[in-house]
């Protein structure tokens, strides 16, 4: 039976699916103590990538949006996976961000937006949040977006 987060995301017409598998040396979750570190996910939903390219330079602040949202999506599905259960969440502690941004791109906060607005719908209060919103000159696949995250977890 669905929990309160899942009834949520239902409302939201969002479905989690199977997370990715780490492409490199690395695992998609750390957990330590009351704490959930979940690696960097980027912006793919249904195999595909949400947005391709340089904010700035060929991709809209609006499909960042989207890409920030689908990267967020992709957190929850690693968060579930780690902990089966997404109510088992107690806080979203921070998110980091990194906009794949053309030279002089100064928006990526308002592009992140699409993955904190997202933590905020699905948990209220709880997915209030520290950020940390980063350009970079490139991400894996040319992704738009790759955000990873911290949770206070039960």
């Amino acid at each position: 039976m669905p929990g309160t987060v899942e009834k949520k995301l239902s409302e939201l017409g969002i479905v989690l699916t199977e997370p990715a598998a780490p492409v490199a040396n690395y695992v998609p979750f750390v957990r330590t103590g009351r704490l959930l570190m979940v690696s960097g996910q980027i912006c793919v939903d249904a195999g595909k990538l949400v947005a391709k390219g340089q904010l700035g330079a060929g991709v809209s602040i609006e499909d960042g949006q989207k890409a920030a949202r689908a990267c967020a999506v992709n957190l929850l599905a690693q968060v579930k996976a780690a902990l089966g259960d997404l109510d088992k969440v107690l806080r979203v502690v921070r998110l980091g961000g990194f906009v794949n941004a053309a030279p002089g791109f100064t928006d990526g906060p308002k592009v992140m937006n699409g993955a904190s607005d997202l933590m905020v719908a699905v948990f209220g209060e709880k997915g209030k949040h520290a950020r940390t919103t980063v350009g970079v000159s490139a991400l894996p696949l040319d992704a738009a977006m790759e955000v990873e995250g911290l949770f206070e977890v039960s």
